[in-house]
């Protein structure tokens, strides 16, 4: 990997996440570890060299370990790869406007909307509320909670049974958080009316303030 050879840490990060693709990889490690084979399929367009150069580049660099043998091998963050997820949470913040116009050939995959609502939710709620989502994207899943003042996302379905059920497309609720679609626009799968308010109280902040458990 060529280095900008600058005695400055900016420079010094992007020598180790300024590459193409390099970033894409650690929002998908951020995500959860993953098997090889899942981050060829999760990065489209990437050629299977290019991801192995990338994988052993970031490995060296202290960003990634590998678990397990052949097969079964792993790729995982290490402390030091976490750490980049602030910044990996600001950029998407900042590319968050670019997303109301989805091109035609966009690709899209559902679990990335677990760091793409972490982004524009951030870590805090209302800390009176309390109340687990899960949203239907696309012939995924991925689960949005509030515990208190903390909010959680995660791939999946929640566990143990979230409070209520939403659906629609990837604009459609990346709309809703980000406050340019109304919160009616999802389609209610499951749950009952109060938990559905708590969910609009957690996923539309920027709605007229309701009661919480009205």
């Amino acid at each position: 990997m060529r280095s900008y050879d600058q005695y400055c840490g900016l420079a010094r990060a992007l020598d180790v996440v300024g590459d193409r693709w390099t970033l894409l990889i650690v929002r998908e490690l951020l995500v959860a570890p993953r098997r090889y084979g899942a981050l060829l399929a999760d990065l489209p367009g990437i050629a299977t060299n290019l991801l192995a150069d990338r994988l052993r580049h970031l490995e060296a660099a202290g960003v990634l370990q590998r678990t397990g043998t052949g097969p079964t091998t792993r790729y995982a963050l290490t402390a030091r790869g976490r750490e980049l997820e602030p910044a990996v949470l600001a950029l998407a913040s900042w590319g968050g406007p670019t997303l109301v116009d989805r091109g035609p050939t966009d690709t899209f995959r559902p679990h990335w909307l677990v760091l793409g609502l972490r982004a524009l939710l951030g870590a805090a709620a209302d800390p009176r509320l309390t109340v687990t989502v899960d949203l239907e994207v696309e012939g995924g899943t991925v689960h949005v909670a509030a515990d208190h003042g903390r909010v959680a996302t995660g791939p999946g379905a929640a566990d143990p049974v979230a409070d209520v059920v939403l659906a629609g497309d990837a604009p459609t609720v990346l709309g809703v958080v980000a406050g340019l679609v109304p919160f009616d626009d999802l389609a209610v799968g499951r749950g009952p009316a109060r938990a559905v308010r708590r969910a609009r109280r957690l996923l539309a902040p920027a709605a007229p303030r309701l009661p919480v458990d009205t």
